[in-house]
């Protein structure tokens, strides 16, 4: 090939130049106009020297008159001089014309362009101190709306969003469902979330939290797993914010913790929802709890360190708040331990976990606490009965449902499973002689069906759980639960019996419609899920209390008969029932109406409460306490 001449190669400069965008557009406009002007004032200089009757004013007046009439076209309507000069002035302003539409052709280009990559949402986000949320589902909508309720008390709070999704429909759908923000700001980002380069555009290195959401593709738990990967550099950088996600199938629980390494809190979405499930339907009242405990609308958990309280033993902490309940103490060596023997001593290092309103309302109360002790009672517990169960469906979830109901109910239980869903059957069979308490039964058959559900007697059942298939689209798994939930309402309504009903949602957005004014037929779906994520990304040591609070070995919460403390009927206050509580080896952090168990939205539930106001339990009424069992 030849060697390129010298005009190819000054085209190639050319070419280079102008590819540089609207700046180098605009230094070539500015180029032309100085020659532009530079060549009006010289032909006005060569009119004064051929015509005598043309004044010369100058080659400095001259370049100025030149410019005027480059960037204004109505200054030649005023000329005098000689027609020569006229003459040229005007092939001057016809030149300005040019530059002057030409300017205003590459500003506005330059200026759509600018828009276009401000709607990509590629620029960089310059905030500390905020939490990053990456990825887009419906879960993102719980994770805003708690981290607004959280950073209520800060002046300027931040949310960034980095999604493989348009910007601005993403700021759309936040404000079309989420109206008020409060003090919070969300700057939403386009990006692959799973790309280093991409995720850097949110400045995760300032933030606080990052939220990892699991995505709507065929397997979320792989985006994940790269999104884990990408922010921790394969869990080799350790410092940095902490980071939370979620998987939504066990299998994928270890990879997910080896791509995250020491920063990242990862839960197993379905081992949560399955036990949430368990724990709820044998027990009236504790979902609310679980909301309560969950969302930052009422009581949450804090962890804090007390210096005046170190060598002070469990018995004296559980008294020293008045307004905030001691559920517990962290350690960063040795974790977390919920409900410690009252002689536990609280070691320097130690953190209190309370359950309070606010971290500001955790405050020492210096004021002896009354104990009315002719209130207390002490009264041992009925022993455990076999429980019948009642499984309405089934999907990937069920048998760690199945397992976790084994560890916890007596010997001598039995749990039957009803389900058209292909895959039962064999599972059941290699899953049924893995039972060490119960036995399990299983029966093929629709359960949407109303003359199936009334041949099954569901009212001699202790617990009902209706599940959501997997082997069907999201929103026709959702529509066979809500025929089957119903049924068993209308069935409920006509015999005048109450079931206790667990039901499970695929799409969040179907909750509402399940939504019933009854605390036992609580809708387990990703929102709890999501709820746990934003607590644990304000505070990553709450992981392991919530390990803690659902599994089924050591403390968990449960709803006891107030008969086993108290003396239904004598007035007293919570300190009296916490207590009498700590006497029985648990830890009371509220109680349950009877009589207000059927309003919404706490169906009786009080978390918390101030110790010291006086108060009534009557029979019926339950304690809220963390037990062993």
């Amino acid at each position: 090939m030849s060697k390129p001449t010298f005009r190819q190669r000054a085209r190639y400069w050319f070419d280079n130049t102008m590819s540089k965008g609207t700046k180098a557009l605009i230094s070539w406009l500015t180029i032309i106009t100085l020659v532009v002007v530079a060549i009006g004032a010289g032909l006005a200089v060569l009119a004064s020297l051929i015509d005598p009757k043309a004044e010369d004013e100058g080659f400095a007046a001259n370049l100025w008159t030149a410019f005027i009439h480059v960037i204004d076209p109505g200054t030649i309507t005023g000329d005098t001089s000689t027609p020569l000069f006229i003459g040229m002035m005007l092939v001057i302003t016809i030149g300005g014309l040019v530059i002057i539409s030409s300017l205003v052709g590459i500003l506005t280009t330059g200026l759509d362009a600018k828009l276009e990559e401000l709607r990509k949402g590629r620029s960089l986000v310059v905030e500390s101190g905020h939490t990053v949320v990456l990825g887009w589902s419906d879960q993102v909508f719980t994770v805003i709306s708690e981290l607004v309720e959280a950073n209520e008390s800060e002046k300027r709070a931040c949310i960034a969003i980095l999604a493989d999704r348009d910007k601005v429909e993403m700021e759309d759908e936040i404000r079309a469902k989420l109206s008020d923000l409060k003090t919070t700001k969300v700057v939403c980002r386009t990006g692959d979330p799973a790309d280093p380069d991409d995720i850097a555009i949110v400045n995760p290195e300032q933030a606080k939290g990052i939220v990892l959401l699991t995505s709507n593709e065929e397997d979320p738990d792989a985006q994940l797993v790269r999104s884990l990967l990408a922010v921790t550099e394969g869990g080799q950088k350790t410092d940095g914010p902490h980071v939370v996600g979620a998987v939504t199938d066990s299998r994928n629980l270890p990879a997910a913790r080896l791509a995250g390494g020491p920063r990242a809190q990862v839960v197993d979405g379905d081992d949560i929802m399955a036990r949430l499930m368990v724990q709820t339907c044998r027990q009236s009242g504790l979902s609310v709890v679980y909301t309560d405990l969950l969302d930052f609308g009422g009581d949450e958990m804090y962890m804090v360190e007390e210096p005046r309280l170190v060598g002070c033993t469990v018995q004296q902490v559980v008294h020293a708040y008045r307004v905030s309940s001691f559920m517990g103490i962290y350690n960063p060596n040795t974790g977390s331990r919920i409900n410690p023997p009252s002689s536990t001593v609280v070691n320097p290092g130690d953190r209190l976990i309370m359950l309070s309103e606010d971290d500001s309302t955790i405050v020492l109360d210096g004021a002896q606490p009354y104990i009315e002790e002719k209130a207390i009672v002490a009264r041992g517990e009925h022993g455990s009965r076999p429980e019948r169960t009642l499984i309405l469906g089934w999907n990937a979830r069920t048998p760690t449902v199945l397992e976790q109901l084994d560890a916890y109910v007596s010997r001598g239980s039995t749990t039957d499973v009803v389900s058209d869903h292909g895959d039962m059957s064999t599972q059941l069979r290699r899953l049924g002689p893995q039972m060490k308490v119960q036995s399990v039964n299983f029966k093929e058959d629709d359960t949407t069906s109303r003359a199936l559900l009334e041949s099954l007697n569901v009212a001699s059942y202790d617990h009902v759980i209706v599940l959501c298939r997997d082997d069907v689209p999201a929103q026709l798994a959702d529509s066979k639960t809500l025929v089957t939930l119903l049924h068993l309402r209308d069935m409920a309504e006509k015999s005048g019996q109450r079931y206790k009903v667990v039901s499970e949602m695929a799409d969040d957005r179907n909750r509402g419609l399940a939504q019933v004014t009854q605390a036992d037929d609580f809708i387990v779906s990703e929102k709890l899920i999501s709820l746990m994520l934003t607590q644990t990304a304000e505070n990553p040591h709450l992981s392991q209390v919530f390990n803690d609070l659902f599994d089924p070995d050591g403390s968990e919460i449960y709803l006891k008969p107030c008969e086993y403390y108290v003396r239904p009927g004598m007035p007293l206050n919570f300190y009296t029932v916490a207590e009498s509580a700590r006497r029985r080896g648990e830890t009371a952090i509220g109680y349950r109406q009877a009589a207000l168990s059927s309003q919404a939205p706490t169906f009786g539930v009080v978390l918390n409460p101030d110790k010291a106001a006086g108060f009534t339990m009557q029979a019926g009424d339950k304690v809220i306490v963390l037990a062993e069992d």
